[in-house]
């Protein structure tokens, strides 16, 4: 399979697999299983694929152009690093799948487990092939997203929802560090390009902004990979099912923090700042993990601990700034999935043959669990660095690295050696634990379930793992030597050290290091039996020190007093105290830019003023102050002189000969002005209490301080457009589009080009936007409903009329008035005409004003014309309203016009212009811009007509979330309308 098909499809599998598995139904247990099964090996088997380029010293690329001028190309690059990982992400990945076939439970929905493993799998390998870092980052949050997920999966428990929590915030707040990380980094290359940034270590290291950048990344990966002082949310996610710690927590989601840092290690380690950071936390981790491992009574919670130290040991490897400490850190990471997944399987096949993980409560199974204590036994023998096995490989290039390291060292790190010995005794004492408390001693007693061994393909993952680490121990260079020197080969480059990877060194000081450490693990724990024994939770000295209790004490803090403040200034159901804040703190803004930079006249003369445009702005004027003076007595007439205001802007764009502007503010604004009508009767009355001077006080207040601050706010912008308009720029952007409008984009519109082509992904990004603005309209409004009694409708108002309008009462057909006749028949014969008005629109916009969204708006128009004469029922009965049918075709067609370039090579969302000879027509210009702006006109119509259905209480047909309520006979005689009369 070439490059460009085989990295793309290794992404999209996964997630494609999810989308199938999340179809599924719920009782569909071994079609999902069988799904997530093949999905994990064809991504194997992708993996294996790219073996021969690898192992050559070669790269797989591929890229497809996203935004090319501002860096962002979807860039896939695997090398033998990334290889390495991919391998351990789908082989441990279909070794886990075929686990959890038998370890989920029938009454679990387990097409919805599996839907969320193939997405963090997708996820996952994004991380590892992604070859642009913003790209990185995006599938770095996935991870936490879908990490979240199955950490949360028996969501029905309290610890499943609270470990998940603190997981995403935890893994999510780091992420958010790392973004920032990575736009500094690309800042000081210039470039997002993984090779680019791997091709600049010494600019790096040496620009002045390297020390943030590190630091920030480091904040990245080590929340991540769980390092102090972040380590605490690992052991709380263990409330997820078995089969996800066995794959998150041993291979893949921790693994992505000490991946990255590996990563780039070529370009950001060397330095004492990455020396120190690094290495500290790994050293501390290391210590505390494995300290903390040995008092834990929850066999899962002491592979976590156990966990959190040996990615300690990695990251202290990584921050030595040695070339063998990095091939040590690969190795053990290789080692470390192996013997740890094994682990947590043959866990969770404890849990589920017996009903529990307690350590004490468990004994004696190597009686009625044999083959399982075997592979455990084999599994913990690895883990505590036992001869013959590869865990001890790794530690002894760990012992060796230690020693090294700690003569050439000062300061904190100067005990390295005597730290790496004390956490491998503590390795040994936890590793003989958990196997001397779960499988030997008496039979176990008043269990919840009688033990018995697994299914045998439920135990076969755990054969596979175990027998890699006895492979792995015994003949280390032909098993995992040609991978781990891929691997490093790809990160260190032509600076790959010597290495061994033979069983016998000969009698050495690591050697020595590796049989204190065994013997003085087993003294330990027969030291510890009284305390192991004992009822008392968690390891002494540092019981009052628990992570969980810091975070939940600091989210308490956070999410309960601090927003209960900021609720009490920024929540409240009144709409303007908010807009109050979002102004003032635009205003302020404003002000700051202007006393750090000042203010002053521009080079060009102001222009005359115009006695009739004068005029014209003074109506303009006297409607907006009418405005905000009826707002207080009459919502209606407010609405009204609103729309006047809008109507002078409307005829000033005109004046400026800015005809598109003017065409899509004159139906804006008729559209809005209809919206707020509907959206009137929402409004409660108002009460006034003749006598009462101290709210009427309070109204004066609080109607000055607004008056106020929008004076203020509207001198600022008038201000603002004076200072733009009397400077004239060094190079004109108008001058650029005006020349390429044409030329490249195929138009002589040149908004219309400029909205469709030269800045296509705004308006995309835009037409999102208003399509979760209508969405949230109606899911917001659709079950609510204004009370009848809230609102007063005058007796001259209650026959549908407003001030003269006819406006239909809900659920009334007023065709049978008799004075609604003519206007009836006049908006029925106009639907058509302005439906061909709107196709005029939308196909000369490219050339000439017009436009998607000024026909789209035209149209909406239309419906609205006949639903305020015909009433809901009639519009809904013959114009048969789908709006969610007209937005999602909208999007579809915008987002596929970006989508089809890529089918030609070109970046996302490149247009397409020529001419077409047609018979007896002759040439015809033809344009993608066309289907790009018939997707926007097909959305604007939508949103529109959905926010008028959430408005006016109409129902979606075919799109019926509830059933309508029919309306009481009050109700029907005291229909609220759109009123502004109070």
């Amino acid at each position: 399979m070439p490059d460009a098909l085989l990295l793309p499809a290794l992404v999209a599998l996964p997630f494609a697999g999810a989308i199938v598995a999340g179809l599924l139904p719920t009782h569909a247990r071994n079609i999902a299983s069988g799904l997530a099964g093949v999905v994990a090996l064809t991504c194997l088997g992708l993996v294996w694929a790219a073996y021969p380029t690898v192992s050559a010293g070669g790269v797989l690329r591929a890229r497809v152009e996203w935004v090319p001028s501002l860096g962002l190309d979807l860039a896939l690059r695997m090398d033998g690093f990334a290889w390495l990982f991919a391998g351990l992400v789908s082989g441990i990945g279909a070794l886990v799948v075929l686990y959890a076939r038998y370890y989920m439970s029938s009454d679990d929905p387990v097409p919805r487990f599996f839907a969320f493993l193939l997405a963090f799998m997708g996820a996952m390998m994004g991380v590892l092939v992604s070859g642009n870092l913003i790209q990185l980052v995006f599938f770095w949050e996935l991870t936490s997203l879908f990490s979240f997920l199955l950490i949360g999966y028996w969501h029905h428990t309290a610890a499943a929802r609270d470990g998940a929590r603190m997981a995403l915030v935890i893994t999510a707040l780091g992420g958010l560090a790392l973004f920032a990380g990575v736009l500094i980094l690309g800042h000081i290359v210039g470039s997002y390009d993984l090779d680019a940034v791997l091709a600049a270590g010494d600019r790096i290291r040496r620009h002045s902004l390297y020390l943030p950048a590190l630091i920030l990344i480091l904040l990245g990966t080590l929340t991540k990979s769980a390092q102090f002082p972040f380590h605490f949310w690992l052991p709380h996610a263990m409330a997820a099912p078995t089969p996800v710690s066995a794959y998150l927590h041993s291979a893949t989601l921790v693994k992505a923090g000490v991946f990255l840092m590996a990563r780039l290690w070529p370009v950001m380690a060397g330095t004492e700042a990455w020396f120190l950071i690094v290495g500290m936390a790994g050293l501390v981790t290391l210590l505390l993990g494995a300290y903390i491992a040995i008092f834990q009574n929850d066999l899962k919670g002491l592979l976590a601990y156990s966990t959190i130290s040996h990615l300690g040991l990695i990251t202290l490897l990584l921050g030595l700034n040695s070339e063998l400490a990095l091939v040590a850190a690969v190795f053990h990471i290789l080692n470390h999935a192996a013997f740890k997944a094994s682990l947590f399987m043959a866990v969770g096949i404890i849990d589920h043959e017996t009903g529990t993980r307690d350590i004490r409560r468990l004994s004696g199974l190597n009686r009625s669990m044999p083959f399982t204590a075997r592979l455990a036994l084999v599994a913990a023998a690895a883990m505590a660095g036992v001869p013959l096995l590869n865990g001890f490989l790794s530690k002894e290039m760990f012992f060796a690295e230690a020693l090294s390291a700690g003569t050439l060292l000062s300061g904190p790190l100067d005990v390295l050696p005597l730290a790496a010995l004390l956490a491998s005794i503590f390795s040994v004492a936890y590793s003989l634990r958990f196997i001397h408390g779960a499988f030997f001693g008496p039979d176990p007693t008043d269990l919840p379930r009688s033990p018995h061994e697994p299914p045998a393909w439920m135990r076969f993952p755990v054969e596979v793992l175990v027998l890699a680490c006895i492979m792995v121990g015994l003949l280390p260079a032909a098993t995992v030597g040609p991978f781990l020197a891929i691997g490093v080969r790809a990160v260190l480059g032509d600076n790959v050290p010597y290495y061994s990877l033979a069983v016998w060194h000969g009698f050495n000081l690591p050697l020595l290091m590796s049989v204190v450490a065994m013997v003085g693990g087993v003294a330990l724990y027969l030291l510890l039996q009284r305390r192991l024994r004992s009822r008392i939770e968690g390891p002494p000295l540092i019981r009052r020190l628990e992570g969980r209790r810091i975070f939940e004490r600091a989210l308490v803090f956070l999410s309960w007093r601090l927003a209960r403040q900021l609720e009490k200034l920024a929540g409240t159901r009144r709409l303007q105290p908010q807009l109050r804040l979002i102004v003032g703190a635009a205003i302020l803004a404003g002000a700051g830019a202007v006393w750090l930079r000042g203010f002053g006249p521009g080079n060009l003369p102001p222009s005359p003023v115009d006695p009739v445009l004068a005029l014209i702005w003074g109506v303009g004027g006297a409607c907006a102050l009418g405005a905000a003076w009826q707002a207080k007595f009459h919502r209606l007439a407010a609405v009204v002189l609103a729309g006047g205001t809008g109507l002078v802007i409307c005829l000033t764009f005109v004046w400026f000969s800015a005809p598109d502007l003017a065409l899509t503010q004159l139906t804006v604004e008729v559209v809005t002005t209809v919206l707020l009508l509907l959206g009137l009767r929402w409004l409660p009355q108002r009460h006034q209490t003749p006598g009462e001077r101290g709210p009427e006080v309070l109204t004066r207040t609080r109607r000055g301080r607004d008056l106020t601050i929008a004076a203020a706010a509207g001198s600022g912008l008038a201000a603002l457009s004076y200072a733009v308009m009397t400077r004239t720029p060094p190079d004109l952007l108008a001058r650029d589009f005006l020349e390429r409008a044409y030329t490249e984009g195929g138009g002589t519109n040149v908004v219309n080009v400029i909205l469709v082509d030269f800045r296509g992904f705004d308006t995309l990004g835009e037409i999102f936007v208003v399509a979760t603005v209508a969405l949230t309209t109606y899911a917001l409004l659709r079950r609510f409903r204004p009370a009848p009694e809230s609102i007063e409708i005058p007796e001259q108002q209650r026959d549908g009329t407003i001030a003269g309008a006819a406006v239909p009462v809900q659920g009334g057909d007023r065709r049978d008035a008799g004075w609604l006749q003519v206007p009836f028949l006049l908006t029925r014969l106009l639907f058509p005409v302005m439906v061909l008005v709107a196709v005029f629109l939308l196909l000369r916009g490219h050339d000439l004003p017009g436009g998607g969204f000024s026909a789209g708006m035209v149209v909406a128009i239309a419906v609205l014309a006949q639903y305020m004469i015909g009433g809901r029922d009639w519009t809904e009965e013959r114009l048969r309203l789908h709006p969610l049918v007209w937005m999602g075709t909208g999007l579809l067609l915008a987002t596929g016009t970006g989508l089809a370039a890529w089918a030609f090579g070109r970046s996302f969302l490149t247009s397409y212009f020529g001419y077409q000879d047609l018979p007896l027509i002759g040439q015809v210009p033809i344009a993608s811009a066309l289907v790009f702006d018939l997707g926007v006109f097909g959305l604007v119509v939508g949103a529109t007509l959905l926010m008028l259905v959430a408005l006016a209480h109409q129902s979606l047909r075919g799109h019926r979330s509830a059933p309508r309520r029919p309306a009481a006979p009050a109700e029907r005689e005291r229909a609220p309308v759109a009123q502004g009369g109070e």
